[in-house]
């Protein structure tokens, strides 16, 4: 039943996006700011749908730690749940992403009106500059900066190294950084159909000064945060049993 219940819900998901894409597109003239609304309205109605379709809800704790003004959030990767729930939890915001996503028929140029970052995930050094470059400008616009610092979803118990692109922008730009950490990874697996019936867990860290802080030893900073939480969040599935926290941390098979 739950697996019939999750395609349901991915089957939703994607033809709900694809109208949702419409409506970006149809209202593309507007101020990326204003535009922001459909996002935020596409997460907050999936959000909905899968709690009443697989009883998947979530929490958010720490959310007075999100400061006024424009900075960078940066997010644990771990699952498809968080690129959703973001657009649902925080203020507008522009997305780091891979520029692939841009070539998708309707969704990508939909997403291209909210103005995110679009980077050669290959490009190296490239990318970090384009990040910091063009972060700089959405921070300015008003717009916070998203960064998934692993750069692509990794399995439950899994790290991968954090890129430096995020704590760069937010060092040159004097802003903030903040950390979010969630156990998502354990209910809507990676690679996974069936969406787990239970609670997620969002945690957003204390916001943390970067301006003139050394990236590395901020990107570090993040890092151990966002992981020592993770360890310390325990799930329950939907009759309230406890379920294992995951097993230690190690390298993903990248």
């Amino acid at each position: 039943m739950q697996l019939l219940r999750s395609i349901l819900f991915t089957t939703a998901l994607f033809a709900g996006t694809l109208l949702y894409a419409v409506v970006v597109l149809l209202f593309g003239w507007l101020p990326s700011l204003k535009l922001y609304a459909i996002a935020r309205s596409w997460g907050r109605v999936y959000m909905w749908l899968l709690a009443k379709l697989c009883s998947l809800t979530y929490t958010v704790e720490g959310a007075e730690n999100i400061p006024p003004g424009a900075h960078v959030s940066m997010w644990k990767h771990s699952s498809a749940w968080e690129t959703i729930a973001q657009a649902a939890v925080f203020p507008p915001q522009a997305w780091v992403l891979k520029r692939e996503l841009m070539w998708i028929p309707l969704v990508g140029w939909a997403v291209k009106c909210l103005k995110p970052i679009a980077i050669n995930r290959k490009a190296g050094a490239t990318a970090v500059t384009q990040v910091v470059e063009q972060g700089r400008q959405r921070l300015q616009e008003g717009l916070w900066v998203l960064i998934f610092p692993e750069g692509t979803r990794v399995a439950v118990g899994e790290t991968r190294k954090y890129g430096v692109s995020g704590a760069l922008l937010a060092s040159k730009a004097g802003c903030k950084v903040v950390p979010v950490a969630h156990n998502a990874g354990y209910f809507w697996p990676r690679r996974g159909w069936v969406k787990k019936p239970g609670n997620i867990r969002v945690i957003i860290g204390p916001p943390i000064d970067a301006a003139g802080r050394d990236p590395r030893e901020l990107n570090e900073e993040v890092r151990a945060w966002i992981e020592k939480k993770l360890a310390t969040i325990t799930p329950t599935n939907g009759n309230g049993v406890t379920e294992p926290s995951g097993a230690p941390l190690r390298p993903a098979n990248h």
